[in-house]
């Protein structure tokens, strides 16, 4: 008897959406302390590590639970898919926080990044103004949901095409 080949996608379905609640969790805690208008990064960090032991961890898991083979093109499939997953679990709280929770979050970011900016003496006011309107069109919640969605699909490629490379097996 044939053992049924497991799909990748449930691996990276579930994984994508702990993920996803992860950066949904730092982005709450971030804003209820005030860290994210001190534009405090560290915990950010914590998602920046979680993404790649994530891509591992479920590819090898993965690999464990078919017989210990493992494909380069169902590394990717995983990878992608947990990068693609998160970045939508985290848009879709990313609009709502946006656009009913607090509305103004991104013009009190953008006068606290100008005031931080202004504090370096070598940029002019003409030059902040300049970095200012070209920050504006990035800060804009779905320009940047856009961007965020396309990076965790890159960096989800990346890192399963290393783990893919590392833990290949086929027949």
């Amino acid at each position: 008897m044939e053992s049924q080949k497991l799909s990748p996608g449930k691996f990276a379905l579930n994984y994508g959406l702990l993920l996803g609640l992860l950066m949904v969790i730092i982005g709450v805690i971030s804003y209820v302390t005030g860290w994210a208008l001190e534009l405090k990064q560290w915990p950010n960090w914590i998602y920046y590590i979680a993404f790649p032991v994530t891509i591992f961890y479920t590819i090898s898991k993965y690999k464990k639970t078919n017989d210990n083979l493992l494909s380069l093109g169902e590394a990717i499939k995983i990878g992608l898919a947990i990068g693609l997953i998160s970045a939508l679990v985290y848009a879709v709280y990313g609009l709502i926080f946006n656009y009913v929770i607090d509305p103004e979050f991104m013009s009190q970011m953008m006068e606290v990044t100008k005031d931080k900016m202004l504090e370096n003496p070598n940029l002019t006011e003409e030059i902040v103004d300049k970095q200012m309107k070209m920050m504006e069109k990035f800060m804009n919640p779905v320009i940047g949901t856009a961007i965020w969605i396309a990076l965790s699909a890159l960096f989800g490629l990346i890192y399963s095409l290393i783990g893919g490379l590392i833990m290949k097996r086929e027949e």
